[in-house]
């Protein structure tokens, strides 16, 4: 009975449900079916507890169980806590993106958001969705945010990848990055290194566009040499450029406490290659925690118990522990 418990005094964690037809659903039965995750934080799921039950069923698990709930300022420790966006009965059709979950998905955001920005969460944590059948999680979410420079941040242990530029097209990309871009970028990061992470003096190793970059300027690195140097008037520690090889091939990556990747695929392909136990990334930059897995809805593995847990569930602990250094400030 809830009435033996007591409101969460853990982090309240959000959880956007995402495209209920895809892994998103399986990949959360996963993480918190270890009741290990309920000592650090309480999560607070906005979605459809029937979506959980028709999961739950089908992979043939015991927990987690969950407790619904009207209010996320009430929610319970050591529980699985579910708000209801809706209470039709809807037709989940794993595998098959579709109108009616891109629809539940931006509903479950649109709440999930909201709480986010009043304080009735913590923090909140995205599932996968699908971009293509609407808006993403992440354009709704900086909608709010037009006058802050936010930055992606992709997180694996020690190795913290900084997005100079969104999952956009390379000649997009390319044209964003002038001097004043990319010092922006370079304050967002050290910024958020310093009080999300607790680094005082915080190192950014910058990568450069081109062949060769750091062994001789080619091309547009020389923007990238006059923004590091900007920076480092402004008192951020940054150094570059490099290129790929240079800071992944025999780890020269480890001595620095961060990289700025200029574009999306030069910043995620070396991390996959180099991480084994999944990958989450949050945004620098905002007043609110925000987190998600670095992987889309997988609806070619959908409902079939193969989606892995460990990005999600990395994705969750680093939305906690961000909350929790914001609040040893």
């Amino acid at each position: 009975m809830q009435a033996t418990t007591t409101p969460s005094q853990n982090p309240r964690i959000g959880l956007s449900q995402g495209d209920f037809n895809g892994i998103a659903y399986e990949i959360m039965l996963k993480a918190f079916s270890d009741a290990r995750m309920f000592e650090s934080l309480t999560p607070v799921l906005y979605g459809q507890s029937k979506a959980f039950s028709y999961y739950k069923k089908n992979f043939g698990m015991d927990s987690p169980n969950y407790s619904l709930t009207r209010d996320a300022r009430q929610a319970w420790d050591k529980k699985f806590n579910i708000i209801n966006i809706i209470e039709n009965e809807l037709k989940i059709e794993p595998g098959v993106p579709s109108d009616v979950s891109a629809e539940m998905s931006a509903l479950s955001m649109k709440r999930a958001t909201e709480d986010l920005r009043n304080g009735y969460v913590d923090a909140l944590v995205m599932a996968p969705d699908n971009a293509v059948l609407g808006q993403s999680n992440s354009q709704y979410l900086l909608s709010f945010y037009k006058e802050e420079t936010p930055l992606q941040l992709i997180v694996n242990g020690s190795m913290r990848i900084g997005l100079a530029t969104a999952d956009v097209p390379l000649s997009n990309a390319i044209a964003q990055l002038d001097i004043r871009f990319l010092v922006a970028r370079l304050i967002t990061l050290a910024s958020a290194l310093k009080t999300d992470f607790r680094i005082g003096s915080p190192k950014i190793a910058v990568m450069g566009l081109n062949p060769h970059s750091g062994s001789r300027v080619v091309g547009d690195d020389d923007k990238v040499v006059k923004a590091v140097g900007d920076a480092q008037r402004k008192g951020i520690f940054a150094f570059g450029p490099f290129s790929p090889s240079q800071l992944f091939v025999n780890g020269l990556w480890k001595k620095y406490d961060a990289v700025l990747a200029l574009h999306y695929e030069q910043g995620v392909l070396p991390l996959k290659m180099l991480s084994t136990e999944g990958y989450a990334y949050y945004w620098a930059g905002l007043p609110v925690v925000c987190a998600a897995p670095l992987h889309g809805p997988g609806y070619d593995i959908a409902n079939q118990n193969k989606a892995t847990p460990d990005s999600y569930r990395k994705a969750v602990f680093l939305a906690t522990d961000v909350v929790n250094r914001r609040k040893e400030q």
